[in-house]
């Protein structure tokens, strides 16, 4: 049986995923990318391995993707995020027509036609405002753990505003809110507007169709997805393999380049 694999690698995180012929996912690994990207690639493509109880030898095809893609040194190919998002999403989605992907360093927008293929997109162009790293910021200043924002910020009642585009000056909007005596729930539910504003603008930009899809690491703060069904009055598709579909959409790739791989169109099973 032919196996294939993805490897995104991204600023904060790495991720991997193994798929068989059948387009069934039979391995994945998430692990902090930190200061070597080259050995976050292995050792992620190797967790994943060590998931799905199969040998390196055993994979027919490896596609690399996110920004440390070329670090993926023993990749046999490179595809950009942004068409590998687009084909993890309408693969675990198949009425996708529009993704958001929430990353670490930036946040893109897509549409695309069925089956994945790439309409328009944008990303992000103002710092790290509007991505994951926003939201450490906040987590910082706080000192809350990352896990703790989403809860907290769904406690909130009364959003502050959030002015600033950067987040190297997050952190002391952030205290100058709490200084004033604002609570902590109401500040985090805030900054998670803020960033929903931001993310709303790049969508509007590309035109926003329904299915809307959220993918990339920030779909599992749950205070995000409400924030972004509300924006956009309805329900974005979020799974428990959102966080790795940019991964799986280059593992989709990888299996179309494999002898004997699937034909193409038909829907992931997980």
């Amino acid at each position: 049986m032919p196996y294939a694999a993805g490897v995104d690698v991204g600023s904060t995180q790495t991720k991997a995923i193994v798929v068989d012929e059948s387009r069934t996912i039979v391995g994945r690994s998430l692990i902090d990318t930190g200061a070597n990207v080259v050995s976050a690639a292995e050792r992620a493509f190797a967790a994943s391995l060590q998931d799905a109880g199969l040998e390196d030898y055993e994979v027919g095809f490896v596609v690399g993707t996110g920004y440390g893609r070329y670090k993926v040194e023993f990749g046999d190919a490179q595809i950009t995020e942004i068409v590998c998002h687009a084909r993890g999403a309408a693969a675990m989605f198949p009425g996708t027509q529009t993704v958001l992907d929430m990353g670490g360093q930036d946040t893109k927008a897509i549409r695309i036609k069925p089956g994945g293929d790439v309409v328009d997109f944008c990303m992000n162009d103002k710092c790290a405002a509007g991505t994951g790293r926003f939201l450490q910021s906040a987590a910082a200043a706080l000192g809350l753990e990352l896990e703790e924002l989403g809860p907290t910020a769904l406690r909130g009642q009364r959003p502050v505003s959030i002015s600033t585009t950067c987040t190297v000056f997050a952190e002391s909007e952030v205290l100058s809110w709490l200084a004033r005596g604002k609570r902590i729930e109401d500040i985090l539910l805030g900054v998670h507007r803020s960033i929903g504003s931001r993310s709303f603008g790049l969508l509007r930009r590309v035109g926003i169709e329904s299915e809307v899809t959220f993918t990339g690491g920030v779909t599992r703060n749950e205070a995000m997805v409400e924030v972004m069904n509300d924006m956009l009055d309805t329900t974005l598709n979020v799974s428990e393999e959102s966080h790795y579909m940019g991964a799986l959409g280059a593992a989709l790739f990888a299996l179309e380049r494999v002898p004997h791989g699937a034909a193409s169109g038909e829907e992931v099973r997980a």
